[in-house]
């Protein structure tokens, strides 16, 4: 009898429908910056319109360039010690050949790291929101700089990167609840408690200045979400990706339902805010889960998200932290329910075996997430909080209090988001012209 032959696994060929569908999803995450834009723009006052436009945007600039020289190696290059990556090849990115596949996958190398070069430009974009009115724009653009890498950079190689700790541990984290949003939340109340809080906090009415502008801001992330999560599987040659895309919407659903019920029962109104924000929560809930879920179980992880947020975000009142924004009460309290959630609704049928609690699966996966939660969030908080330290003993994170006062737009960006001098249109302003005109000669007059 012949001896058995064993052949070999056929090795990777480039996927030309998984490219594509990853060039689309690497957008779509990068319309995600522009659409926090809007969302934090809208939220806050007139004055501080344009710099909280800008400190969202400016983060796509910095971080591409520091991507390219030394990021993508940091991140997800060869790793040391299971805390970070490095490949001198991948510095510069001029080596990388055009066709080389990321190993395991369908797409290049290319493909690859310009997705999630997208995540690490919104990461810290996401942290502004928590800064609003009172940051100078110079500090805050050695910030990101400086925080991209010294914590973004490695705490992704922990999360996703080969030989990362976490990820060699089985913390689950599908689309970026630990690496992104428990990260940026953590960082911005480390950043938080450095500064200060805005003028007049607890006594000014900071209300958003532009509603509309908050919901076309949620449509964007909502919409630029399921790139973020649905893409983050690199494929779709199994049907894990269509799960998150599909668990993306239910969570996102059921997080704004749960958060409107709870504001209309704790404040009596559902409002617009509360909408937007509700669906932000179940965005950033499901991120980590979304492959390890059923259907029914992104509903729960969702709901509970909404409410726990909803909940969350009055508690910079009570405990004095002003927090512009809620970064710490949506991106915070959200990723670290959403990650925690895993270890109760994992249900083996996504993205791997692993099972939840409510599934037979034990609390093993629970303390697992557990431990990748809480070393991120206490990294990124007190590393945040000393590079904050550094900055404002060194050049100063605060604008000075009377250009707080008068409007960070102007003193910032010599510029104002709202041109109201010509808004009564050409025909007001002749007869506002004309009035003012007969005013004066009817004083020449008098005297």
């Amino acid at each position: 009898m012949a001896p058995a032959i064993t052949l070999a696994a056929e090795a990777p060929k480039l996927s030309a429908a998984n490219t594509g569908f990853m060039l689309i999803c690497s957008a779509l995450v990068m319309l995600m910056t522009p659409g926090l834009a809007f969302f934090y723009g809208g939220m806050v006052r007139v004055k501080s319109t344009l710099n909280m436009l800008m400190m969202s945007f400016i983060s796509l600039g910095i971080v591409t360039i520091l991507w390219v020289l030394y990021g993508f190696s940091m991140a997800f290059g060869t790793d040391s010690g299971s805390l970070i990556g490095w490949n001198s090849d991948w510095v510069g990115l001029g080596n990388i050949g055009l066709t080389e596949l990321w190993p395991g996958y369908t797409i290049p190398v290319f493909v690859f790291l310009v997705f999630q070069l997208m995540f690490a430009i919104i990461t810290p974009a996401l942290i502004s929101g928590a800064l609003a009115d009172r940051v100078k724009f110079s500090a805050w653009v050695l910030f990101i700089a400086l925080w991209a890498t010294v914590v973004y950079f490695p705490v992704a190689h922990w999360v996703w990167g080969a030989g990362g700790w976490a990820f060699e541990m089985g913390v689950i984290d599908f689309a970026g609840g630990t690496a992104v949003h428990i990260n940026a939340g953590a960082a911005a109340l480390g950043v938080i408690l450095v500064i200060g809080k805005r003028v007049g906090f607890k006594k000014d009415p900071m209300r958003p200045h532009s509603l509309p502008l908050v919901m076309l801001g949620a449509g964007l992330l909502w919409f630029g979400w399921f790139g973020f999560n649905a893409g983050s599987w690199l494929g779709n040659d199994d049907g894990v990706g269509a799960l998150m895309f599909v668990n993306t919407q239910v969570a996102t659903a059921a997080a704004m339902l749960a958060w409107l019920i709870y504001e209309k029962i704790r404040h009596g109104a559902f409002t617009t805010l509360g909408a937007a924000s509700g669906a932000v929560a179940g965005l950033v809930a499901i991120t980590p889960a979304g492959g390890a879920v059923t259907p029914l179980g992104a509903i729960a992880v969702g709901a509970i998200a909404g409410v726990l947020c909803a909940m969350a975000v009055g508690l910079k009142y009570k405990f004095g932290y002003d927090d512009s924004l809620d970064v710490v009460g949506v991106h915070l309290v959200g990723g670290v329910a959403g990650s925690l959630l895993i270890g109760l609704f994992a249900s083996g049928k996504g993205q791997s075996t692993v099972e939840g609690l409510f599934y037979g699966g034990g609390l093993t996966q629970f303390w697992k997430q557990c431990a990748g939660v809480f070393a991120v969030l206490a990294y990124s908080l007190i590393v945040s909080a000393i590079l904050a330290f550094i900055l404002d003993k060194t050049m100063g994170m605060r604008v000075p209090e009377d250009d707080e006062i008068a409007g960070i737009d102007q003193a910032e960006h010599a510029e104002t988001a709202y041109d109201f001098s010509g808004a009564g249109g050409g025909s007001a302003r002749t007869a506002a012209a004309a009035a003012a005109v007969g005013g004066a000669e009817s004083k020449k007059v008098d005297a």
